[in-house]
């Protein structure tokens, strides 16, 4: 049973947006800090926003401010990346990841327990 599951990768023009979702099975993600990470070719994996178990707090890296935002749905167990004006260099793998319950935002990957499988995000030029 994969702890995590992502969705709503593709192919997309730049300029364009996506929304990447998360969702968990057999798992309550309220009470989790969550961050989403990517990993392109050649590439190590890098984080792209992390959040707070409360949400109150966010992290983005300085390549996605301003672009892309990072929320999450208690309701319906599930975190949400928004990604606007999308980039060519914004091409990777895009994996959700939960950290620790009850923490504050880290961008640190050792802090991240639970991943998905991934899910590719093309950006064409």
């Amino acid at each position: 049973q994969v702890p995590l599951v992502e969705s709503g990768g593709g192919l997309v023009q730049a300029g364009g947006s996506l929304r990447l979702s998360c969702a968990a099975s057999g798992r309550t993600l309220s009470t989790y800090a969550m961050a989403w990470f990517r990993q392109a070719p050649g590439k190590e994996r890098e984080v792209v926003a992390a959040m707070s178990w409360s949400g109150g707090m966010t992290y983005f890296a300085d390549s996605v401010k301003g672009r892309f935002t990072i929320s999450r749905n208690n309701a319906k167990n599930t975190v949400y990346l928004q990604m606007n004006s999308l980039k060519p260099e914004d091409t990777a793998v895009y994996y959700c990841a939960q950290g620790a319950q009850w923490g504050l935002i880290t961008p640190r990957i050792d802090d991240y327990t639970y991943w998905g499988q991934g899910t590719q995000v093309t950006v064409s030029s």
